[in-house]
């Protein structure tokens, strides 16, 4: 089978790789590029640990080949982050206790970053409606919400005002 040669931005760097038509985006993402952020769960779109950014926008990266990400710009959880400070989300996750095993918070933090860039004020229905394609056995999703609203909040308003006693 004949390899397609992809040229993409990931995470603000260009990137280039000859890939066979069938790779998968998330196959190019973890095991050619090294990005290993991006968790496959499922392999069939249902779990969401594989979402990332394509163009700004929420993708299942295990339904989108490779080659369909020619010429595209995708940010990876690696990517959110300014490389210094977590972003207003992964900060939510940490301090809300967002996580436990962590397997499926990649693909939460990218779906709801996706909310947030639609949404600065989402309710609690709004986000549990975003995340509905994500899922998670360990939280119940509570603390999920209370860390896609921290981080919001924060993103909206900036960080809480420290205060000493």
């Amino acid at each position: 089978m004949a390899e397609l040669h992809v040229a993409l931005e990931v995470n603000g760097e260009p990137r280039e790789a000859d890939v066979e038509p069938r790779r998968l985006l998330v196959e190019l993402i973890r095991e050619d590029l090294n990005l290993t952020g991006t968790h496959v769960g499922c392999d069939t779109s249902q779990c969401g640990a594989c979402t990332l950014h394509v163009d700004g926008k929420a993708v299942k990266s295990c339904t989108m080949l490779a080659a369909q990400a020619d010429g595209t710009s995708v940010t990876t959880i690696e990517g959110l982050s300014n490389g210094v400070d977590l972003h207003p989300l992964q900060q939510g996750f940490w301090e809300k206790h967002g996580l436990q095993c962590g397997f499926c918070t990649p693909g939460m933090i990218m779906t709801a970053a996706d909310l947030l860039k639609h949404n600065s004020d989402p309710s609690d229905t709004e986000i549990r409606h975003a995340i509905e394609g994500n899922y998670c056995r360990c939280t119940g999703y509570h603390n999920i919400v209370l860390a896609v609203r921290e981080a919001a909040r924060i993103m909206r308003d900036g960080p809480a005002p420290v205060t000493t006693a």
